[in-house]
């Protein structure tokens, strides 16, 4: 995995102040040097500048970029952020149509194949990628970003300035572009948060590619449009042949995404998901004489704290022995303590350039950086609970019944900290709402579907499309501020596609929890796992950690400087923080409840502070 960043305008020309502009990428580049220490490298031509760091996973020695090809004198040039898990296909294809290749990088097969094919290259790529390619015989700039939006790509025009990059913070190393916080900023931050709008990149006039888009920005502007998306078709296959199509293409996603030419190893939780990915990726590396790493996450007085509660009802650590006792891995179990996990809220902010999931974030960033100790590229089961249905939303009355977003139903809870007068102008309830409204409205559906079966749809739709979303974001930006390379084979964009139109009945039969996937994998995983009930990635219990959020937290309340104070009541903070936690209610998800709730305000006063916002409210 790697950064990449850069800019275009077609009113200027580059090469009157060359190194200026060349120091502005730079800049750039290193603003986002954590997502790849390798190796680094810039390109600048007339009407444009493109720049990369990069994590050497395939090819190490001879996958520089920016990568130049040329053909028939026209100059093509391309900065890449991902994997391509068909690299091998393409590249034979290539070869026949003419095309000779000097490396073995999938960034050569893409810059070819966008040679070759122009913006429809990117219909042929199985892989998560987000990649600009300059292509100077059209005199435009190509961005393109992966089907299932694993990997991010951020941008702004600005005056006829096209900026872009992997993460925001590399937009705002660019001189000319400022951050500034509208209303419907602010409403992303409190109302919707830690999720996001499709599209939106918070602060004001800043935007994301979304998933299964393609760009072009070039002379008369940028234009942005859709090339592959969730659809709607009848559902033919019997169960038994539901069952082994998932096999095939879970299997598929997992065995591709072990392409490395460094060793890779898998987060294993304890869970049903993890677990398949570990057992597939076992199998596999068992064939070829190696053996696999693993990696599991709990927390530091867990064992003594943990309550078990309808969202996480039991602990993970007895399952990962279960696993363990059937197959063979080099394992460590990784443990964080509540001291470090509140000292990385600050860091895990940066690292999102947003608010996020608190704790959440701040414990997947500190478990990144001890498996980057010993593996640059690691598996994980996330995404499996959106498609199959996982959630406790996806079945519970009164949640499906929800008018709304179902993870995030208490609007009340989001508020509750604020002054009235913000509560007013912020009007968080309509956002919201309006917000879901305008979502709901795109899913597609087939003629006469029955209402609950439109309404799961609308579920998974809406799963896929933000919640996802959101745990993938978290997924990228832990990983890659450490400099790991986090792969996420149930995002295959054809398992989505497929899953998206088998029936509920078909997810959940006999009333069993993603038992499609279960019966799909009952071969590879111990009878006790495969029955295992739905538990989410585990938090803290230890009540210091309440303790310290509270301390850093009247701290801030006791700082008139801090930039909070335009926002929070005082008065309101200080009632709350004497209040028993509610751990078990959560605001978003399944896991920020009270303590989460102290967290995310501890992290928007610090977004404040390092960001300095132009506020326009």
């Amino acid at each position: 995995m790697c950064g990449i960043t850069g800019f275009c305008n077609y009113h200027n020309n580059f090469f009157f102040d060359r190194e200026q502009h060349i120091t502005i990428l730079k800049k750039m580049r290193e603003s986002i040097a954590h997502r790849g220490y390798d190796r680094t490298g810039e390109y600048l031509r007339e009407n444009i500048g493109l720049a990369h760091t990069r994590l050497s996973i395939r090819d190490l020695s001879r996958g520089a970029q920016p990568m130049i090809r040329s053909k028939d004198g026209f100059e093509y040039s391309i900065v890449y952020n991902g994997e391509i898990y068909n690299a091998g296909e393409l590249t034979e294809e290539l070869k026949t149509a003419g095309y000779e290749f000097e490396t073995t990088c999938d960034t050569e097969v893409i810059l070819n194949a966008y040679i070759e094919y122009g913006m429809e290259c990117v219909g042929k790529l199985n892989g998560i990628f987000a990649f600009a390619v300059w292509d100077e015989k059209e005199k435009r700039l190509a961005l393109f970003r992966d089907h299932a939006g694993v990997k991010p790509l951020f941008y702004t025009v600005k005056d006829g300035l096209l900026v872009f990059g992997s993460e925001l913070k590399a937009l705002f190393a660019h001189p000319d572009i400022k951050p500034e916080l509208n209303l419907d900023g602010l409403r992303e931050v409190f109302g919707i948060g830690p999720a996001r709008t499709p599209g939106c990149g918070v602060f004001k006039g800043i935007f994301e590619l979304e998933p299964g888009c393609r760009a072009v920005f070039n002379e008369s502007g940028f234009h942005s449009e859709k090339y592959w998306d969730l659809t709607c078709r009848e559902h033919s296959d019997s169960y038994e042949k539901t069952v082994e199509t998932v096999s095939f293409l879970v299997r598929d996603a997992i065995t591709r995404q072990m392409v490395s030419d460094v060793p890779i190893c898998s987060f294993l939780s304890g869970g049903v998901d993890s677990s398949i990915v570990t057992a597939i990726a076992v199998e596999a590396l068992k064939q070829a004489g190696a053996k696999l790493n693993t990696y599991s996450f709990d927390f530091s007085g867990n064992d003594k704290y943990f309550a078990a509660n309808a969202f996480q009802p039991e602990r993970d650590r007895p399952y990962v022995d279960i696993m363990l006792s059937k197959i063979e891995t080099n394992h460590r179990y990784l443990e964080c303590n509540e001291e470090a996990l509140a000292d990385l809220l600050r860091e895990s902010m940066i690292s999102k350039d947003l608010p996020g999931m608190a704790d959440i974030d701040a414990s997947l960033m500190y478990f990144c950086r001890l498996v980057k100790q010993h593996n640059k590229v690691a598996l994980t089961g996330e995404c499996a609970d959106e498609i199959f249905g996982g959630y406790p939303w996806f079945y519970r009355e009164d949640l499906m019944a929800n008018d709304g977003f179902p993870w995030s139903k208490n609007i009340a809870a989001r508020q509750c900290l604020l002054q009235e007068g913000i509560i007013q102008k912020l009007d968080l309830t309509d956002y919201a709402n309006d917000t879901y409204r305008a979502s709901v409205a795109k899913v597609p559906v087939l003629p006469g579907e029955l209402p609950e079966e439109r309404r799961r749809r609308e579920i998974t739709y809406l799963n896929i499309k933000w919640f996802m979303q959101t745990l993938l974001d978290r997924m990228d930006r832990a990983s890659m501020h450490s400099g790991l390379e986090a792969r996420v084979p149930f995002a295959d964009h054809r398992i989505m596609d497929y899953l998206f139109n088998v029936p509920w009945a078909m997810k959940r039969r006999n009333g069993i929890e993603k038992s499609l996937l279960r019966d799909a994998f009952k071969d590879a995983l111990p009878p006790q796992l495969l029955l295992r009930k739905k538990s989410p990635y585990p938090k803290t219990y230890n009540p210091n950690y309440e303790r310290l959020l509270k301390e850093k937290l009247l701290v801030v309340l006791s700082d008139v400087n801090s930039p909070i104070h335009a926002f929070i009541d005082k008065k309101k903070v200080e009632s709350f923080l004497k209040k028993p936690a509610e751990t078990g209610k959560p605001w978003f998800g399944q896991l920020m409840a009270s303590p989460q709730l102290i967290a995310y305000v501890l992290q928007f006063n610090e977004w404040l502070r390092v960001y300095q916002p132009r506020i326009l409210i």
